[in-house]
């Protein structure tokens, strides 16, 4: 058989696609997942170092002791950045971050999945020692930029990676410690800025800047040791090397029953997409992810429209308000002594809300965590924006707010926040999975972006000055949230890739929880009398492969 040899053997028994889940499988996965902790503690800490007094001093001029300048984090004549700086700080990261993950989609084709997580590490680590030289605002904006490319990179691709090695039973919950990473790094970085925020020298911001680097190399140097995606050899016609990696990451011989069953699925479902999805040039690749039409179920535009607006939605519910604005957002209350500490117990509540996601992903399913999570999110924000609507300005309102801020976080750390990154990463078939991925992930970053431009403009003093009524734009925005969960999210757990591309033919979201597979791509194509995948399938695979 051409590719050295592999027999594959094609099975109906949906039921043994996979090798029993082994704690090799899931330590592999894990450590993948650390790929979220530079993500998150990126995005925390800026929220504290633009509230630093050092910080603000240096960019401004402004001296904290002198009784003129008020210390609010959203009056332009007090002791605050200017809104147009820290729109501009905040939002640059998540622009490179959206080209960096549409860039990320081809290299993860033509390098691999692996190779692309350890070039975004090497990026953002140069982008991270601009931002540490800075003294500039010049330079720090560049280096938030060039630092956004090398996330852009990863945070599209680390999703694709651990879904593509994950094992079916335990996907979810795997993918949800990328979640769970993030929150950790959220608060390394509230810990840090909490511990820097009183030094009087360039220490208080360039501390917290310059600990992102070892996230970035930790991470690098760990994925040496681990393997490239089975599915991405598949792509390329790798099918023997494929079969060693499938191996290893199940912890089985490569010529185990279970390993060529799944093998055997992963070739035939890649060989089923490949007769239906036109092929051509580099621009039709990307044209393939807008093919079928509105009104196919299975299309690939529908799938692609999916993925993209889900990732829009986890922004539009409004959590990186918070997690950028929060410390600026805290002291405009004006009855808080220390914004920095709620700062810190908001992150808490965020990352120890996280894990109840691991078990609640997998036992009730995607669509439900996200229906129900909605749900609980727009029920806290309408109560925030209404108490401080009503009377802001008095304390006991005041911890009413920050109380009912931790259970709106709770909702969404252990539904929406793991949920939307696991859902992409299941959706898209193998030809357009890497692309498909990185628009859902770039759509994520864009919308990133637009929120931290605007929400200065729309809370701070000078602007819209919003304040807390700001939670009746997010709590309105998790209406939407909850209607499109409901109807268009489909259930996945318990399938696995190659069962959601055949779920999502054969059924609507709504009734998308009672399908179960009936059958297996091996089994529908190619079978010979022996029982093994034919060998022309495999040559036609290796053959396309060759020219990816």
């Amino acid at each position: 058989m051409p590719g050295g040899g592999v027999g594959l053997i094609a099975t109906a028994d949906t039921a043994r696609i996979e090798a029993p889940v082994t704690l090799k499988a899931y330590l592999m996965c894990a450590f993948a997942a650390f790929g979220g902790i530079f993500f998150g503690y990126d995005s925390g800490y800026i929220s504290g170092v633009l509230g630093m007094d050092y910080f603000i001093t240096l960019y401004t001029g402004k001296d904290p002791n002198n009784p003129a300048y008020a210390k609010n984090g959203s009056d332009p004549s007090g002791f605050a950045l200017p809104s147009w700086q820290k729109s501009l700080i905040v939002s640059i990261l998540s622009a490179g971050t959206f080209f960096g993950a549409l860039m990320a989609g081809d290299l993860a084709d033509f390098i691999g999945r692996r190779t692309t997580i350890i070039v975004g590490c090497i990026v953002f680590i140069i982008g991270v020692i601009l931002q540490t030289a800075s003294s500039s605002y010049g330079l720090l904006v560049a280096g938030r930029l060039i630092a956004g490319f090398g996330i852009g990179f990863v945070s599209a691709i680390i999703i694709l990676y651990m879904s593509e090695i994950a094992p079916k039973k335990v996907r979810g919950a795997i993918v949800s410690g990328y979640q769970f990473c993030i929150t950790i790094g959220l608060l390394l970085a509230s810990c840090v800025d909490y511990g820097t925020q009183s030094y009087t020298n360039s220490g208080a911001y360039r501390i917290p800047m310059a600990l992102q680097m070892l996230w970035a190399m930790i991470l690098a140097a760990g994925l040496f040791f681990l393997p490239e995606s089975p599915r991405y050899f598949v792509k390329r016609g790798k099918i023997d090397r494929a079969a060693d990696v499938l191996g290893r990451l199940r912890g089985q011989p490569r010529d185990s029953e279970f390993i060529q069953t799944e093998l055997a699925e992963i070739v035939a479902n890649h060989e089923y997409e490949l007769q239906v999805i036109p092929q051509g040039s580099y621009f039709q690749s990307w044209a393939n992810c807008f093919t079928g039409g509105l009104s196919h179920q299975k299309s690939n535009l529908r799938r692609t429209i999916l993925g993209t607006s889900l990732q829009m939605m986890q922004q539009w519910t409004g959590i990186n308000f918070i997690f950028y604005f929060g410390t600026t957002f805290f002291e405009q209350l004006g009855t808080i002594s220390n914004p920095f500490l709620i700062g810190l117990i908001t992150t808490l509540v965020n990352v120890c809300s996280t894990p109840i996601s691991f078990y609640t992903i997998e036992r009730f399913g995607r669509r439900t965590l996200l229906v129900w999570g909605a749900l609980g999110m727009l029920i806290c924000e309408f109560i925030v924006a209404i108490a401080g609507t009503v009377d802001g300005s008095n304390p006991a309102t005041v911890r009413a707010e920050i109380a009912f801020i931790c259970i709106y976080i709770f909702f969404f750390a252990s539904t929406w926040g793991p949920g939307a990154w696991v859902v992409i990463g299941e959706i898209y078939p193998l030809p357009i999975r890497s692309r498909g991925v990185a628009l859902s992930t770039a759509s994520n970053w864009l919308w990133n972006c637009i929120i931290a431009v605007i929400t200065p403009y729309m809370v701070d003093t000078d602007k819209g000055n919003l304040g807390a009524k700001v939670f009746f734009v997010w709590g309105a925005l998790c209406v939407c949230c909850f209607l499109y969960a409901y109807i268009l999210i489909p259930e996945t757990k318990g399938l696995s890739l190659e069962q959601v591309d055949r779920m999502m033919e054969e059924t609507t979201p709504r009734n998308s929880a009672k399908w179960v597979p009936h059958s297996t791509f091996a089994a529908e194509m190619g079978l010979t009398d022996k029982g093994t995948l034919a060998p022309e399938i495999v040559e036609d695979v290796e053959r396309r492969g060759s020219v990816v």
